[in-house]
């Protein structure tokens, strides 16, 4: 029977991204969406400062997380290759291995960041006006949060199996389930910050349930125990392409670290909060971009290890044009209709008290603005989100490396830290298109240069 990975070297690119980049981004949408609505209940029925707090909670979570994300597309770059190569016993030793990797480390560091949650939420930019709403909202969260590195790990296992469709539902069915509970947990029986907090850990067990599921019933990989034992060729193969990404979203906990900081330095926790809803716009309006990012990869990857060069390269352009199409209408929409998208995240209930009513009001007038500028360079990213990509695919970790970190790394975090002394917290906001356009012109120089030595 042909095996579905196969396709990948054969179907037409056009195809084969639609294939890829339809599910990954309704995947990304539904996922993107259960953290807009997880702000929207915050927001809404708990109030402003909740939103900070979730916002000084995400990096470290994020970063747990990622760990799972990181070792999944590392893993996967090695694991396409080998199925590309039709090298079925490495491609069960990488996945193995990725497993082991992903608990070991998610957990220890899990373990970690319980021990010193107090040190942690101030250090990652919480006040007194939100830190015990930080904690408790936190703690709940880190009991789950091995299952989620072990989730984004095993979807992009999936992926590059040639599965999107199954990669798709582990995103959605706990993005559903999270959007529900929420609903019952803060709104029905008024848990506040802690029915938030579980209704995120039940998210995660919901899609952990699901990719146990996917890898005994529907998985070509079997798996046996001996493959889950490390090897340290291979541990090394996956760390030198893992690292890329756990530097990228290490480098997005780090930012986030020190806008936090910044904005408090500069502004107060409003600025804080709308810097919570610009991050969760971020996420959604781009879910189809990312798609096609993450639909391209395995494409590229697999093509590469068959040696089929021209139809690396076609990936490439294909993938170039479908996004820049969809990052013009996203920035159109921004554009138009910034005061619309931040009145979504603020309760019109007339019964709040003073207070928040004011917070309410404060945060409308603030951050469309932001929004605008934060967004204003979004036509333009998208050669440096497939440009690093492209070379991580192929397995060239120091390139792929140094472009993943190009934007955030090399570019923002210095903008930020230096704009602020001169235009306070609209310095962090003209930080955003500034880096954008630089790391592009960087990444569409190296990418334009590999591809011709590539096709030569």
């Amino acid at each position: 029977m042909k095996k579905i990975s196969n396709t990948l070297g054969t179907d037409s690119i056009s195809k084969l991204l639609v294939r890829q980049a339809v599910p990954a981004s309704i995947g990304i949408l539904v996922m993107s969406l259960n953290m807009i609505v997880d702000t929207i209940f915050v927001g809404r029925w708990i109030g402003p400062l909740a939103i900070s707090a979730i916002t000084v909670v995400i990096p470290i979570t994020f970063f747990i997380g990622a760990i799972g994300l990181s070792v999944g597309i590392g893993g996967s770059s090695v694991l396409s290759r080998a199925l590309g190569s039709k090298n079925e016993s490495k491609a069960l030793k990488v996945f193995g291995n990725q497993i082991s990797l992903t608990f070991l480390t998610s957990g220890l560091l899990a373990a970690l960041g319980l021990i010193f949650q107090d040190n942690l939420i101030e250090f990652f930019g919480a006040d007194e006006s939100f830190k015990d709403l930080a904690l408790v909202y936190y703690r709940i969260v880190m009991y789950g949060i091995v299952m989620l590195s072990m989730c984004m790990m095993g979807n992009n296992v999936i992926r590059a199996e040639g599965k999107p469709k199954f990669a798709m539902y582990a995103m959605m069915l706990p993005a559903i389930g999270n959007i529900f509970m929420d609903y019952i947990l803060i709104n029905v029986f008024d848990f506040g910050m802690e029915g938030a907090a579980w209704a995120t850990f039940i998210s995660y067990f919901i899609c952990f349930a699901f990719i146990v599921w996917f890898f005994i019933v529907k998985s070509e990989l079997r798996l046996k125990w001996s493959s889950l034992k490390l090897d340290r060729k291979i541990v090394s193969e996956i760390s030198s392409l893992s690292f890329v990404t756990l530097a990228r979203q290490g480098t997005i906990a780090v930012l986030t670290i020190l806008l936090n900081n910044v904005l408090i330095t500069h502004g107060d926790a409003l600025d804080v909060a709308s810097y919570g809803i610009i991050s969760r716009m971020l996420m959604f309006a781009l879910f189809p971009v990312i798609g096609v990012n993450q639909g391209f990869m395995p494409i590229a990857g697999y093509n590469y290890g068959a040696g089929f060069y021209q139809r690396v390269r076609e990936s490439i352009n294909t993938s170039i044009k479908y996004s820049g199409a969809l990052a013009l209408f996203i920035f159109a929409v921004i554009m138009i209709f910034p005061s619309d998208i931040v009145a979504i995240f603020m309760s019109n209930n007339e019964n709040l008290d003073a207070k928040t009513i004011a917070d309410n009001a404060e945060l409308m007038r603030r951050t469309p603005s932001a929004l605008r500028w934060v967004f204003a360079a979004t036509p333009v990213i998208i050669i440096q989100l497939i440009g690093a990509s492209y070379f991580q695919a192929i397995g060239k970790a120091i390139p792929a490396l140094l472009l993943s970190l190009t934007k955030q790394g090399f570019f923002l975090i210095p903008l930020i830290l230096v704009l602020p002394q001169f235009f306070g917290v609209f310095g962090v906001w003209i930080s955003f298109p500034i880096a954008d356009v630089l790391s592009t012109a960087v990444t569409g120089y190296y990418l334009n240069k590999e591809v011709k030595k590539m096709i030569k």
